[in-house]
């Protein structure tokens, strides 16, 4: 029997320290156990991470209190932390963060409880009686109660029959009421009602697809499978908007869930939970409660519950944003990852991970099958498909028969030369024709704010954030200008600030301003706006969604938040006012996000029985990643914007790093720059290239300017323990801080 343990202490900056085993539990206590051990003059929270029957350290003290003997994590878990540690060049207790929500780490946060009221002994008709002269708020609680299957909720009595707390008490006394506090499971979706739904027939292509999947499912083997088991490939799957990938995938869990296992359901984002949770919910609504819900909106209480579900193995269909690939799950059967191109399942905080990733590397350890589904895969993952690392599954036409979205540019060059509006005649004209036949209309533009600048039109000046280096956006709703890096706001000035000239104007155009302009062309319809201004409240995106469904919304104007996993039959047209945003950026990724962002929101068009439109406007019309986009041809894009990849070594065939140095201070962010180049080149690994420190594209932000290294290079792990190498024997001033992002999505 193991006589010590190696422990990962909560907030010890990535280390692990051995511990002695009190002999009265040392055969309770688990890898994944949680324990409180001595810590100099104090005692910390931590995580059993090994057992062992010897050690060298010196001094072990024994464990003070075992808190959960009952592991929080299993071991596939805790290895999975370290390989994000070890791949993602950070510290593994940044890793087992992630892994171990702080909300299960926090020995305070518990199980709701609440007090229930049952009634104690029948009541005879002649007691009722007297009550009903006497009290008859009691006996209303008593004729409730009788009725009622099972105990209720004190709170719910007040609700239910006007009775206060002394009522219950009175009847408490009077032995007609028993009270007793039990434990209440806090559920995100309370509030909301699923209509059980049956499942869908599978066209010729679904069916193909869906066999194929269930092939790799009914292949897969448990973790806990000798080694020799077969482990599938992950399955690409590539389908056009509106082909019915969502319809495979409930089926395809379905199946594993009749096979006893679990499943995981990975969504880019937030906004998409609700949607998918509606869909997964209303499929398995008699088995309702096997659905549990992970991600960051959720209260601290939710989190703790929705956690304790999937670990106790009540809840076996857990889907989230990327953190919910760390759910408890055991069993695992089947992991997919909706849209998986997306850059949101790349986390921009360390541990910087990304989900896809993880959920590839979960699945081999698994030994499950893996899903991942987009109509614009990653040129990682197609590439990885082309290599035959990944089975690709292609669905190429959209569900019934019916057509893709008539795509039209619209040069802005040229409307520009006429007034200078923000959307074009073409674009108004098809949009009083849905509204005739009472149609609806999305609106894209992935820009929020009212103006994007103010502009003094005598001196030129800009009005700037402080802290970094953008313009500040006007924002006429709150009559503020903000700065949207870093979230300074300030007073809309009047004069400019630099000549004090009354002159300054409003320049660019964001959400707000579209939403204005909409409304003045057309007053009669009902315009509603979907941004991260406008939907502050909790439950905001979900009520505008519904209104829209419901078609009590003609007009949606809206970011990126809308850009995906929208299914509205009723929708037919949809306008995507400047289709250059991200097409300029310095990022060698923009023409990859510009097409897959024009095919996306163009997807939302046409998915009802009427046939879709869409109007792209445009200064660049002749850009590649708008033409692709334009003729629907995933293909044709790849094989040019492949070859320019390959042309300068970039990802997928080498693993980007960026190393990020920031100070407040310009002079030692620099310095610091320079210094760990050089100390990087001195022993830099073969096949390892590494380019000179420059100021970031964005220089300064909340504060600080930024100096960005970039290496590239074909052997990865080599690379992040060079880096862990050099950066623990370099000693930075205190306010100089630096980064490593390996597999950076975000260069900016």
């Amino acid at each position: 029997m193991p006589r010590f343990a190696r422990v990962l202490v909560d907030d010890s900056a990535g280390k692990a320290f051995d511990y002695e085993l009190p002999e009265a539990v040392a055969a309770t206590l688990q890898v994944g156990s949680r324990v409180r051990v001595p810590v100099r003059t104090r005692t910390a929270l931590a995580t059993i991470i090994e057992l062992l029957d010897h050690t060298d350290a010196p001094g072990v003290k024994l464990i003070a209190e075992v808190v959960s003997a009952e592991p929080v994590l299993n071991a596939l878990l805790i290895d999975l932390g370290r390989w994000i540690a070890d791949y993602y060049c950070c510290s593994i207790e940044a890793a087992m963060k992630s892994v171990l929500p702080q909300v299960i780490r926090k020995a305070e946060v518990g199980h709701q409880m609440r007090l229930f009221a049952r009634l104690a002994r029948e009541v005879d008709a002649e007691e009722l009686e007297t009550l009903r002269r006497k009290a008859p708020l009691q006996a209303g609680v008593i004729d409730f109660l009788a009725q009622a299957a099972a105990p209720v909720a004190v709170a719910e009595l007040s609700d239910k029959c006007d009775a206060t707390h002394a009522v219950v008490q009175a009847l408490v006394k009077k032995g007609l009421l028993l009270t007793e506090p039990a434990k209440v499971e806090r559920d995100p979706t309370q509030h909301e009602t699923f209509v059980a739904a049956g499942k869908l027939e599978l066209n010729e292509e679904q069916l193909a697809v869906f066999e194929r999947v269930c092939a790799a499912i009914d292949s897969s083997t448990s973790h806990r499978s000798p080694v020799t088991s077969h482990i599938p490939k992950p399955l690409l799957l590539h389908g056009v908007t509106g082909s019915g990938k969502t319809e495979i995938y409930l089926q395809a869990i379905d199946r594993v869930l009749q096979r006893g296992q679990t499943a995981i359901m990975l969504v880019p984002e937030i906004s998409l939970t609700p949607q998918t949770v509606e869909r997964f919910k209303s499929r398995f609504a008699l088995t309702q409660h096997e659905v549990a819900v992970l991600h960051s909106h959720l209260s601290e209480g939710e989190r703790h519950d929705e956690w304790h579900r999937i670990r106790s193995g009540r809840a076996r269909i857990v889907i989230g944003a990327r953190s919910a690939i760390f759910a408890p799950c055991e069993n695992v059967g089947l992991i997919v990852v909706d849209e998986e191109h997306e850059n949101t399942y790349k986390q921009e905080e360390t541990p910087r991970y990304h989900g896809r990733d993880i959920a590839v590397l979960r699945g081999h350890m698994e030994g499950c099958a893996v899903l991942l589904g987009s109509a614009t895969p990653s040129l990682e993952s197609f590439h990885n498909a082309r290599l035959g690392k990944y089975e690709l599954l292609r669905l190429t036409a959209r569900i019934d028969a019916r057509k893709m979205p008539h795509i039209r540019i619209i040069d802005l060059r040229m409307e520009s030369q006429k007034k200078g509006a923000i959307l074009s005649e073409r674009l108004i004209t098809a949009m009083r024709a849905r509204l005739e036949r009472r149609e609806q209309t999305i609106l894209f533009l992935n820009r929020r704010g009212f103006s994007t600048s103010l502009i003094c039109q005598k001196c030129g000046h800009v009005c700037q954030c402080p802290n970094c280096s953008v313009a500040l956006t006007f924002h006429r709703g709150a009559a503020r200008v903000v700065c949207h890096i870093c979230g300074h706001q300030a007073v809309v000035p009047a004069t400019c600030p630099e000549c004090r000239d009354p002159g300054i104007r409003w320049s660019g155009t964001g959400t707000e301003k579209v939403e204005d302009t909409v409304a003045k062309i057309f007053p009669k319809a009902v315009v509603k706006r979907m941004d991260a201004d406008a939907m502050q409240r909790r439950d905001a995106f979900r009520e505008t969604l519904t209104a829209f469904r419901q078609g009590k919304i003609d007009i949606l104007v809206g970011t990126q938040m809308i850009a995906k996993g929208l299914h509205f039959p009723n929708v037919t047209l949809v306008g995507i006012v400047n289709a250059d945003l991200s097409l300029h950026l310095p990022d060698f990724r923009a023409g990859e996000r510009t097409f897959q962002l024009l095919t996306q929101v163009a997807g939302r068009a046409g998915r009802g029985d009427v046939e879709g439109e869409v109007f792209v406007q445009s200064f660049t019309p002749f850009s590649p990643s708008i033409q692709f986009a334009r003729h629907h041809d995933f293909d044709g894009f790849w094989e040019q914007e492949i070859e320019f990849r390959r042309q300068w070594d970039y990802p997928p065939f080498s693993h980007l790093v960026l190393v990020l140095v920031r100070s407040q201070h310009q002079e030692r962010a620099r310095f610091s720059a320079e210094t760990l180049h050089r100390r990087l080149a001195e022993a830099l690994p073969n096949g390892v290239t590494l380019g000179e420190p420059a100021p970031a594209p964005l220089e300064k932000s909340h504060g600080s300017y930024r100096y960005h290294l970039i290496l590239r290079t074909r052997a990865i792990q080599r690379l992040s323990r060079h880096l862990a190498t050099v950066l623990g024997k370099l000693t930075f001033p205190e306010d100089v801080f630096v980064t490593v992002d390996v597999d950076a999505y975000q260069l900016l």
